[in-house]
């Protein structure tokens, strides 16, 4: 593997106040982060059908925290996008 996901510099960078781990903007940083980490993965391993299959439960898993955010707090929903430069 090239890189590893720093959990807690990303968890850091995305929180909302200082006791936050679970908001949705940092449940959505860090599932970005293993999608990109994946996704570099698949490129070079490109039968590994188990991770091409966890790669598309964790996709679905971001796109529903992210629909979550859209109805509750559309202003955080365009800054996260903008953020992690996610088309929608």
């Amino acid at each position: 593997m090239s890189e590893s996901i720093n959990k807690q510099n990303i968890i850091a960078e995305n929180r909302v106040h200082d006791t936050d781990t679970g908001s949705c903007e940092v449940q959505i940083a860090l599932l970005t982060a293993r999608v990109s980490h994946l996704t570099e993965h698949l490129r070079t391993h490109r039968k590994d059908f188990h991770s091409r299959r966890g790669l598309i439960a964790m996709t679905a898993r971001r796109r529903k925290l992210l629909d979550y955010l859209k109805r509750h707090d559309f202003a955080k929903y365009t800054a996260t996008l903008e953020r992690h430069g996610l088309r929608r």
